[in-house]
């Protein structure tokens, strides 16, 4: 009955006034004003700990007020577009509070998406105002198209030709800012996607979305005020805030979370208490296998979220090792259009995975969450523009993924053919399609299959991403595989690329003999026969866990020499 009872609930859209998310600031500022709100390591001391740097709610809130004030006196106004471009911490905390409070509209991100990437995106999303670290302001003078509407720059650092220095606008006022008056429906931040399957696109959040997700947040996963996050997606940062929780912010490189260094996530964590996380498996495939040489629990942590990717089974069973047994790790399952959409725990995954161990299942991602309904319709690459025009399939038949909730984004900014694409109209709610495939098992749960667009039409019938991939990663010298098709959809040769362990030694020749053999074992990959070895899969910048596969297409494809 749980899943039955969830996706039948439907979401009602209520507009609401006052709903401007930034009001959960000054209400921690009074009901929490000498709990730590941010707290970062900034060196460490002659003795080698590391030295940490605290600001509290009630400073948190002074600080974002002094900035509104100066960022409002410099010309900045409600339903201004602000592009955001500084580092994870007190910096983008208090700015993005302060803009929200002005009732600004602030545009996050990613600097690492790469140049063609980050001028496309800029010139989208039509920013009028700047505000961003030194070396960020380069984007002025390398895009000057692209960012021809900012007509305000802020620099966080010294002041720079046409752009002021934000300590100039950092105005001690006594007077607390009069928060901008904003309704549910009104735009709250532009967060763009990570780009796994093509250009970044912009998402526009809303106030109302932003309060259903944090209320989403803290029921489902019982987080609860006073306890310490240690947020490796920036973003998460912001909701917090409006749960009461200590942002323990982590010495990981956002950008680059596969490259952290377990021993100092590791001290880190014990250092501060660190009761929750949320980020990228990629981070704990590291931190586990740290912890388990080196024999180290992890006993303050209540619960570990992580999202970005398909969740191996084994990350699961290494946490369960570090963790104490009343702690347990979570998947929610979502994008930047709709988070969360479903969720499940480790425990909760690994018996399902007993209840069916073929790889060829899939991976279960959980029961849809309250406030959402989640329904599987036939698959198509084409826009569907009404609900009607398509239909829910039974469980147990794969489709393309379709989510509906107050949680759910309604537009792509400077989009409208995306949009078009990936949004259906259902009378006065709309429906989000997520690009993923999947089915829906008997008891209720939603199975993953891989990305829509990653699924290899042969002249023998179509492959999926995640059950293919999940069979191969079996080999013990595989550390991941990918799956990609060669030409046209219908006649497309299906490829496996691999990514070798470094600490299994086996020739090339003998790796692959074993795969082939591997791929006969089922029906379904009988009739994969080319492999090939990449030395290190190109992934994304956000999570550093999801694949590139149409970038190994095209290196297969240059391999094997087969014109694309």
């Amino acid at each position: 009955m749980r899943n039955e009872e969830q996706t039948a609930a439907r979401v009602t859209f209520t507009v609401v006034a006052g709903a401007n998310v930034a009001r959960h600031l000054p209400l921690m500022a009074r009901e929490r004003p000498d709990q730590t709100a941010v707290v970062s390591g900034v060196g460490r001391d002659r003795a080698g700990k590391v030295i940490y740097r605290r600001q509290s709610f009630a400073g948190l809130h002074a600080a974002s007020d002094r900035l509104a004030w100066g960022l409002t006196a410099y010309g900045l106004r409600k339903g201004m577009r602000v592009l955001l471009m500084v580092p994870a911490g007190v910096p983008l905390i208090s700015l993005t509070f302060a803009l929200m409070k002005a009732g600004c509209v602030p545009i996050l991100i990613d600097p690492a998406m790469g140049r063609r990437n980050l001028a496309q995106c800029i010139a989208e999303v039509e920013p009028e105002a700047f505000i961003g670290v030194p070396r960020a302001h380069l984007l002025r003078l390398i895009f000057p198209r692209s960012c021809a509407t900012i007509r305000y720059a802020v620099s966080v650092g010294p002041a720079l030709p046409g752009a002021a220095a934000l300590r100039e606008l950092d105005i001690p006022m006594k007077t607390a800012f009069p928060l901008a008056d904003m309704r549910s429906d009104d735009p709250a931040a532009i967060v763009f996607t990570s780009g796994s399957t093509g250009t970044p696109k912009g998402v526009l959040y809303t106030h109302g979305m932003f309060e259903a997700q944090i209320h989403t947040l803290r029921d489902l996963f019982g987080i609860a005020a006073g306890e310490v996050e240690m947020p490796a997606f920036p973003l998460f940062a912001l909701f917090n805030v409006a749960l009461g929780v200590t942002s323990a912010i982590p010495p990981i490189d956002p950008t680059r979370p596969a490259q952290c260094d377990p021993a100092a996530v590791v001290e880190f964590i014990r250092d501060l208490g660190v009761t929750s996380t949320f980020g990228s498996p990629a981070i704990w495939e590291k931190v586990t296998a740290y912890c388990l040489t080196h024999g180290i629990q992890l006993p303050s942590l209540r619960r570990v979220l992580m999202a970005g990717a398909p969740v191996p089974i084994h990350l699961h069973e290494r946490l369960h090792r570090i963790l104490s047994p009343t702690a347990d790790s979570f998947t929610p399952y979502g994008a930047t259009e709709a988070l969360p959409v479903t969720s499940i725990s480790g425990r909760e995954v690994l018996a399902a995975h007993t209840e069916y161990p073929s790889p060829l299942a899939g991976t279960c991602i959980g029961y849809p969450v309250p406030g959402v309904e989640v329904a599987i319709i036939p698959i198509t690459d084409e826009p569907i523009h009404a609900w009607q025009d398509t239909h829910r399939l039974p469980p147990g038949v794969i489709g393309e993924i379709c989510v509906s909730g107050a949680t759910v984004t309604h537009t792509y900014v400077g989009r409208p053919q995306a949009t078009a694409l990936a949004k259906i109209s259902d009378g006065n709610r709309i429906w989000h399609r997520m690009g993923d495939l999947g089915y829906f098992d008997e008891r209720g749960r939603l199975w993953f299959y891989g990305r829509k667009s990653q699924r290899v039409i042969t002249a023998h019938g179509t492959l999926f991403t995640e059950p293919v991939e999940r069979l191969f990663n079996q080999h013990p010298a595989v550390a991941r595989s990918a799956l990609v098709g060669i030409g046209k959809p219908g006649t497309q040769l299906p490829v496996v690329v691999v990514e070798r362990r470094r600490d299994r030694a086996i020739s090339t020749s003998q790796l692959i003999r074993e795969l082939r053999q591997l791929a006969t074992t089922t029906e379904t990959t009988a009739i994969i026969q080319t492999f090939l070895i990449h030395p290190s899969f190109p992934v994304d910048i956000r999570h550093n866990a999801k694949i590139f596969r149409e970038q190994l297409a095209d290196w297969a494809a240059r391999r094997l020499c087969i014109p694309v």
